[in-house]
């Protein structure tokens, strides 16, 4: 009888143990794969990839991309399916942001970069011209959103000439509705229509094949992104941000845009050290395009651009993590 409570005990005990996670990354509360949202623009998995190097190499966790919109996948981390949130553009989803904050559901480990920029754009031949393709100006006293209501002719729709085209952001991302809104506060929905675009190369593909032709485009974008890296663009200027009247019908420019990093509130018991590495995450719109140009033009993938980066920047990231980690991804790039 002793020998089979023995049994019974150790059975129960190895059970235990198995369910535990004892493995090297921690006790009961670690975690084998951690999961990053991918939210649809290249920047993100940029930064994705430059962190999943560092989290597998250097700390032996495998890692996972999540695709999805800016809701789902920000639902996502709030409910612990995702782990890792490289880019939250904060007052994007500014109330959901907050009240996820609020209720604890999310930590803020850092800020990625705080001197993006994002609104309306043209191509500067639009304004300028372009003497080297022989462009002329066509609207040189063009400077501001309000002022494309003198511009629809300009930038004609071509399945309804009557009116403008203005191109949006990507369906699901949540600046499409704070673009929509803005452009029926400023009337501007009686002179253009607004397109949104089903994806980020849909609406890459529409700027370049106008700006490749030498033709008016506006539309949505934003930095740091290759596109601004690589395209002579220009920002229309807004109203000046006032937090009331953005509130009330987003009449402003947007407002200043922590992009921050966030983890679900259970991951720094987790994996402590990665949140660590992660608190010291801090980069730029330069640092950022820079990435993002060598990997448009040299047609290659997300991760590839991230190890030339880290290469690259060496100095930048090793400062992240402690020595013997920066000399165990050196070893692996």
């Amino acid at each position: 009888m002793k020998k089979l409570v023995a049994t019974v005990f150790l059975i129960f005990m190895f059970a235990l143990t198995a369910c535990g996670g004892g493995d090297e990354n921690g006790g009961a509360d670690s975690i084998e794969t951690i999961k990053f949202a991918d939210a649809g623009w290249d920047s993100i998995n940029i930064h994705n990839a430059i962190s999943q190097t560092i989290i597998e190499e250097g700390y032996g966790y495998d890692t996972e991309v999540i695709t999805g919109s800016t809701p789902v996948t920000f639902t996502s981390l709030r409910e612990g399916d995702i782990q890792v949130y490289m880019e939250v553009w904060t007052d994007n989803i500014k109330e959901a942001y907050q009240e996820a904050m609020d209720e604890g559901d999310i930590v803020e480990v850092s800020t990625n970069f705080d001197d993006n920029a994002q609104g309306l754009y043209v191509p500067t031949y639009v304004i300028e011209g372009d003497a080297e393709r022989g462009i002329e100006p066509v609207a040189p006293d063009l400077k501001t959103v309000k002022d494309l209501a003198d511009y629809a002719d300009l930038f004609e729709d071509p399945e309804e000439p009557d009116k403008g085209r203005i191109v949006g952001a990507p369906t699901g991302w949540a600046v499409d509705e704070i673009l929509s809104t803005k452009i029926e506060t400023y009337g501007l929905d009686e002179q253009y229509n607004y397109i949104s675009p089903g994806s980020d190369s849909a609406l890459v593909s529409s700027l370049a094949s106008a700006y490749k032709d030498g033709k008016p485009w506006v539309g949505y974008y934003w930095s740091p992104t290759w596109v601004t890296a690589l395209y002579d663009l220009t920002l229309l200027e807004d109203e000046p941000y006032d937090p009331e009247i953005w509130e009330e019908n987003r009449g402003t420019e947007f407002p200043p845009n922590k992009v921050t990093v966030a983890v679900h509130k259970d991951f720094p018991d987790q994996a402590p050290e990665v949140v660590d590495f992660l608190e010291n995450y801090k980069t730029s719109t330069e640092l950022t395009e820079k990435a993002l140009k060598y990997l448009q033009e040299n047609e290659t993938s997300t991760e590839e651009a991230a190890i030339w980066w880290m290469k690259q920047h060496e100095d930048i990231w090793t400062q992240w993590v402690p020595e013997d980690v920066a000399e165990k991804v050196k070893e692996a790039l």
